[in-house]
């Protein structure tokens, strides 16, 4: 039999050199596949907001969020002076399970919450005054001041805490300059991630 093997070869350094170069295509693939990864969890990171909250893409096209008004109940408010109204705070998925979590408290509300404001004005019950002989039970009535959202996105709205601020007024939203001055009164509870009403158990 003629021998066919090169000359200098053994086994030992032909398996050593082999497996060397597969050992270096493993990590150069690794490498890769690293980086790739690295750049979708960016862009991911980066779309979080907007990927996790519809509502917060319906805001920023300029359109009420759809169900907003069916959203869970994070408290409720009476604002007196120029205000004057009733108001209910309402969370959208993201936002309730963070307030009830404990988010204005012990942590910061996570991106893609939302959270509205609804206002009414109100009013003298008759029914109750009739029953108790003097105005007693004062229930909203008509809405008033527009309806408001926070959206959370701290990369889009940095400058601002991290939250959006948005109104509507009769379904239409109201132009982001009218609003210059919403992130001024919300700084006075930063320690709570600039939202003033806690979660009413």
């Amino acid at each position: 039999m003629t021998n066919i093997t090169p000359a200098g070869f053994t086994p030992a350094g032909f398996i050593a050199t082999h497996v060397t170069a597969s050992r270096f295509r493993g990590v150069v693939l690794a490498i890769a596949l690293a980086i790739l990864a690295g750049a979708t969890a960016d862009q991911a990171s980066a779309d979080s907001a907007t990927a996790a909250s519809p509502a917060a893409v319906s805001i920023a096209a300029g359109k009420l969020p759809a169900g907003y008004r069916d959203w869970p109940l994070i408290a409720v408010a009476q604002e007196e002076g120029k205000l004057n109204d009733l108001r209910a705070v309402l969370g959208n998925d993201i936002a309730i399970a963070a307030a009830k979590a404990g988010a204005g408290v012990t942590r910061a509300y996570p991106e893609g919450s939302v959270i509205a404001r609804l206002a009414w004005d109100h009013e003298a019950l008759a029914e109750s005054a009739a029953a108790f002989g003097k105005a007693q039970s004062y229930v909203a009535r008509h809405p008033k001041n527009g309806v408001q959202f926070m959206i959370k996105d701290t990369q889009k709205f940095a400058a601002t805490g991290g939250w959006g601020f948005a109104q509507f007024n009769d379904g239409k939203p109201v132009e982001a300059k009218a609003l210059t001055a919403c992130f001024s009164c919300h700084e006075t509870v930063r320690a709570r991630d600039f939202v003033f009403n806690l979660y009413a158990p």
